[in-house]
């Protein structure tokens, strides 16, 4: 802080292009990395970024059963969920730090910059 309580703007301005630096790594590394889900014992895969991107399925023959395609598509579906799931939790560890740096939401300092709150 300068004389006064006033926060210095340089201080501040290279904190927040340190942030944003971080913020865009963080997303090129979800962008990249790939996490897998499953579901019937492993009868339906898929694979997402860890942005959340349907990248891949994989489906089993012996979950083939043209008498009953509503099962193939419940093991579809929770795949794709748990997936997303990996990829959220994914997000949490790389966005996580970020987000407490920006102080939450409305946090009690922004991003610990010495600025108040919204």
């Amino acid at each position: 802080m300068q004389p006064g309580g006033q926060p210095n703007m340089q201080q501040i301005m290279e904190q927040a292009q340190k942030m944003q630096q971080q913020l865009m790594t963080a997303q090129q590394e979800l962008a990249a990395a790939e996490v897998t889900g499953s579901a019937g014992g492993g009868l339906v895969t898929a694979v997402v970024s860890g942005a959340g991107e349907l990248k891949s399925m994989s489906i089993d023959p012996q979950a083939v059963d043209p008498e009953d395609t509503d099962t193939l598509s419940d093991l579809v579906v929770a795949a794709v969920r748990d997936a997303n799931r990996a990829a959220q939790e994914l997000q949490a560890e790389k966005m996580g730090p970020l987000a407490g740096a920006l102080g939450g939401a409305g946090g009690p300092d922004l991003g610990g910059l010495g600025l108040p709150g919204m």
